[in-house]
């Protein structure tokens, strides 16, 4: 909506995975990382953290991410933005692994 981008932090990820089209976790079944096979839980209803400077702890006016993404990414229970996910399997996950889908 032109305003400033949001940092990926503001979300508080445990793993983020690029090159791949927006939202397109909506679609995946379970996943596998440095052979950890991770089970795709549903949707993540994101709360009002999001739209705190996380290294000023100060609310962001306006509202952002949630305020954008209620026009376009709602859940039965409120905004969504990513997906919860259960590891099924141990190891370790290395940021430079590829992530290859089920």
């Amino acid at each position: 909506r032109g305003g400033t981008p949001v940092p990926m932090e503001r979300f508080r990820p445990n793993i983020v995975v690029d090159r791949c089209e927006a939202y397109a976790e909506d679609g995946w079944g379970d996943i596998t990382i440095a052979g950890v096979t991770f089970q795709m839980g549903g949707p993540c209803e994101r709360c009002n953290v999001t739209t705190v400077d996380q290294s000023t702890g100060t609310v962001v006016p306006g509202g952002e991410p949630l305020a954008t993404l209620a026009t376009y990414r709602r859940g039965a229970g409120g905004v969504i933005f990513g997906q919860n996910a259960v590891h099924r399997g141990v190891g370790v996950v290395d940021a430079v692994e590829p992530v290859h889908a089920a």
